[in-house]
């Protein structure tokens, strides 16, 4: 911390951003700052809510770089941000790219929905709120115009052609003309002009049905309603044809909430809702969350609005070409009010359910105990034992405080005095190498420990707790029927089978606890026997060391294909001939012996 002081007292009051560093020299947060002087203070000093005091927790070291305007700040942001994607940054913005339909100006061009712009002189359109709507879209156009719908031309015509949606380039001669006219009436219909299709497709809809081609008008009068379904559904709220984006924002209890409404031709097409925790004043923190929303946008709206009490000039500066407004009164400042309304009201939900989901897990713990006769067990600490046949066994120890797993605590064990399988003389190492250093070190005591197993891990845990330690804790024995998953739970002496029905909130609890400790086991045993099976092999090995050893994993990629491996093989990937031979020999020997 002296460290932190002492940077502290020297950073400038200039705009710039800031990296802040975990123990692992990590960079966990990115943030901008028009002084980084009061900005980076402001982490050290007052109080902060439960999340942002996590983070200040994990920071013991942090570094600057000033810019020369807070415009610059703001750029150098977003950059770092998705250079290094600090794990308290994830939830600002994600990299969700939008779709866009693209008509290619091929030879024979087509339609597709894409995520990826490209500059190959394809003219795209959008961005669309979501998939659906693009979808929704290219398949009207595909039965409107007559383009190709294949990738690769086929040999010869398919059903599009028989159902007139596609003109057949591959049997027949098309004229660039008529391509040119249809790709003209697609722009024309994108941009808005859809009304004059629909009064031309109900023209030639009367026309067949006065010629008594019923089904060709029927054709006709669903096309018709599927232009209005697709393109009509949304009311039009300002008359100019502009295309714009208005963002609403909302922040309560360390979380922010940012709608953005999507205006095209005039009419409200659909909303982008993101929900996050922030660590910032709430304005510097919707200012990034907008200049990472356009960061690398390849099309932009011709105007944006923005709700009061931002700094708007410093957007304009960002979005060149782009017209950044704050609307004061008329339609523009309503749909203003709305996002932001919408951007209220959505953090309000987030929050109910959060309140919803505590109060489930809460009563959970609380109907646990009330199950097993024991008070509320706030502090959960669940056992699981792993090995493969004895060998390389290990054991893991996880937390959940208040039915929430409490990952800092979870702990591991390489077991040390059991040789051959034994889970009761494990469970009994573990325990207590476990509960001595909790009494050792003054850590809290859990109110319940579940073991893996049945009577048998049960008994060795009460043993070593009570006739060694002289601790009497609540254990439970979490047992698995025939296919592995959670069955029942045993307490008591002698164990006898809790009242827990299955369904409830409480035997969830249980069963994510059974399933998260053995999770936790599996993994840590199959890093270890990874480890193990490493060291057996090469590290004893005269001549293999660390460097060279995943020199040869580079190139071989495992063990067998060294060992299959001739020593011009070995001379490719820069070993030479002598050791080559002796690695060779070691691991054909560690072959017949079965090592």
């Amino acid at each position: 911390m002296s460290l932190i002081q002492d940077k502290l007292s020297l950073l400038p009051d200039q705009p710039g951003c800031y990296l802040m560093k975990n123990k692992d020299r990590e960079i966990i947060y990115v943030g901008k700052a028009k002084s980084l002087k009061s900005r980076v203070r402001s982490y050290f000093t007052g109080s902060h809510d439960g999340k942002t005091q996590r983070l200040v927790m994990d920071i013991v070291d942090f570094e600057y770089i000033v810019t020369g305007s807070a415009l610059e700040a703001l750029i150098l942001e977003c950059n770092l941000i998705k250079k290094y994607r600090p794990r308290y940054n994830v939830m600002l913005k994600d990299d969700k790219s939008y779709p866009y339909i693209r008509l290619t100006m091929e030879k024979h061009p087509r339609l597709e929905v894409t995520r990826k712009l490209k500059k190959d002189g394809s003219k795209y359109f959008g961005p669309y709120p979501h998939a659906g709507a693009a979808q929704k879209t290219k398949k009207l156009l595909d039965r409107l115009f007559p383009l190709r719908k294949c990738r690769t031309l086929p040999k010869r015509v398919c059903l599009y052609y028989h159902l007139n949606q596609c003109l057949a380039p591959c049997e027949y001669e098309v004229e660039p003309e008529n391509y040119e006219e249809i790709t003209k009436k697609i722009t024309r219909f994108l941009n808005g002009g859809y009304p004059e299709l629909q009064q031309e497709l109900r023209k030639k809809m009367e026309e067949a049905a006065e010629a008594l081609q019923f089904e060709r008008a029927k054709e006709l009068r669903d096309l018709i309603r599927d232009i209005e379904a697709v393109m009509e559904k949304q009311n039009i709220v300002l008359n100019d044809q502009i295309d714009r984006d208005v963002f609403g924002y909302a922040a309560d209890k360390g979380w922010m909430c940012v709608q953005v409404f999507f205006v095209r031709q005039g009419k409200l097409m659909e909303r982008d809702v993101s929900i996050f925790h922030h660590y910032n004043d709430a304005e510097e923190d919707f200012l990034s969350f907008v200049a990472q929303f356009y960061h690398d946008m390849p099309t932009l709206p011709k105007e944006v609005i923005l709700p009061p009490d931002v700094d708007d000039e410093l957007i304009r500066d960002l979005l060149t070409g782009v017209q950044v407004h704050v609307p004061q009164r008329g339609m523009k400042k309503n749909l203003v009010n709305m996002a932001t309304e919408n951007a209220k009201i959505a953090l309000t939900e987030r929050f109910q359910l959060m309140e919803k989901d505590e109060e489930k897990t809460i009563q959970a713990v609380q109907n646990l105990g009330a199950a097993m006769g024991i008070g509320i067990p706030r502090r959960i600490e669940a056992f699981d034992n792993s090995n493969i046949q004895g060998t390389d066994p290990v054991s893991a120890m996880v937390c959940f405080t208040d039915g929430k797993p409490d990952k800092k605590e979870y702990r591991k064990f390489r077991i040390r005095s059991v040789e051959k399988p034994d889970d009761y003389e494990t469970m009994r190492e573990v325990i207590r190498r476990r509960y001595s250093r909790v009494l050792k070190e003054q850590l809290p005591l859990p109110d319940l420990i579940l073991v893996d197993g049945g009577k048998g891990q049960m008994s060795a845990a009460a043993d070593v707790l009570e006739n060694e330690l002289g601790l009497f804790i609540p254990i439970g024995g979490m047992v698995k029927d025939e296919k592995h998953q959670t069955s029942r739970l045993l307490y008591g002496d002698p164990p006898i089978e809790v009242d827990l029905k299955r369904g409830t909130q409480e035997f969830y609890l249980i069963q994510r606890i059974q399933e998260e400790v053995h999770r936790f086991a599996i993994t840590f045993h199959r890093q270890t026997r990874g480890k193990n099976l490493l060291q057996s092999r090469l590290d004893q090995i005269p001549g293999v060391g660390p460097k060279r050893k995943q020199q040869l994993f580079r190139h071989f990629g495992s063990i067998e294909n060294m060992r299959k491996a001739t020593v011009e093989e070995y001379r490719n990937a820069g070993i030479g001939d002598q050791l080559a031979r002796t690695i060779i020999a070691e691991l054909q020997k560690n072959e017949k012996t079965g090592v």
